[in-house]
């Protein structure tokens, strides 16, 4: 039975995609074609299809897989894995921020018509914009609450960045191998001492995305290179403490002191500076 289950899936998956391919070229492209000239066409027809259709197709696919994994790592609008979830800290927002403009990071603009414009042409001039948005992410259902970046060079293409979620602190007590852990969604109070979980990671240049071939940055492989770039410049500006290592699946330790989990895993930091 399971194997007919997962054979019929596969069948709904391969009806999606041909779908999804006469949709755009005999559909959208034609329709285009026949209005628009030839250039545009093409140019309408990619937006439609890289930021229309397939997202969904994606997300319809997903669904009739049942793909219900503990995200250890952030997830796309579209369903797929986005960045890995490599840093913890410790510490209220306003302690965050501070670290961070201490460090000489700067707080990322939120996602919106202005800032995705101004993005556009930061792109195509290679102009500099320190406080870029940065796209929307997911874990605990929701899009990171707060973004830092900072730039590599003057261009807009290269920068180390992290999203940061707020979780309670009584989460920490959960190992986080867990599911418990991972698919809490509840946010808490923007004023309170949290865990700020992190997906830290280092734009390398333009690049498409997977599936669906929308216009993005291209990702440094090595995220704990990256992790631990910022765990380092957070430390030479004294805002964390101490950092030694755990093993991984154990609880986070909190209430001592800082720690710090390799090859993968995620480093934990309270973060020091007044705030």
């Amino acid at each position: 039975m399971r194997v007919l289950i997962r054979l019929l899936q596969r069948l709904l998956i391969l009806a999606l995609g041909i779908f999804s391919v006469w949709l755009i070229v005999f559909v959208v492209f034609d329709t285009a074609d026949q209005r628009l000239p030839w250039t545009l066409a093409v140019a309408v027809t990619y937006g439609m299809a890289a930021y229309v259709i397939l997202p969904r197709v994606v997300r319809t696919g997903l669904k009739i897989l049942q793909r219900k994994s503990i995200p250890s790592f952030t997830v796309t609008g579209d369903g797929l894995p986005g960045d890995p979830v490599n840093l913890v800290l410790v510490g209220t927002l306003t302690q965050l921020r501070a670290a961070f403009a201490a460090a000489g990071w700067t707080q990322a603009d939120p996602l919106g018509l202005k800032s995705s414009w101004r993005m556009v042409k930061a792109f195509v001039l290679d102009a500099p914009y320190p406080a870029a948005p940065f796209s929307t992410l997911h874990l605990f259902g929701r899009g990171q609450d707060i973004g830092f970046q900072k730039a590599i060079g003057d261009s807009p293409r290269k920068r180390h960045h992290v999203r940061f979620w707020a979780l309670s602190l009584d989460r920490a007590d959960l190992a986080m191998a867990t599911a418990d852990f991972w698919l809490n969604t509840d946010r808490p109070p923007e004023d309170a001492r949290v865990l700020w979980v992190g997906a830290a990671t280092k734009d390398t240049g333009l690049s498409l995305t997977r599936l669906t071939f929308q216009i993005t940055h291209a990702t440094d492989d090595d995220t704990n290179a990256e992790r631990d770039f910022i765990v380092a410049e957070l430390r030479d500006h004294r805002v964390v403490g101490e950092v030694t290592s755990v093993q991984s699946g154990q609880s986070l330790p909190v209430a001592r002191v800082n720690h710090y989990m390799t090859d993968g895993e995620v480093t934990v930091a309270s973060l020091v500076v007044e705030g």
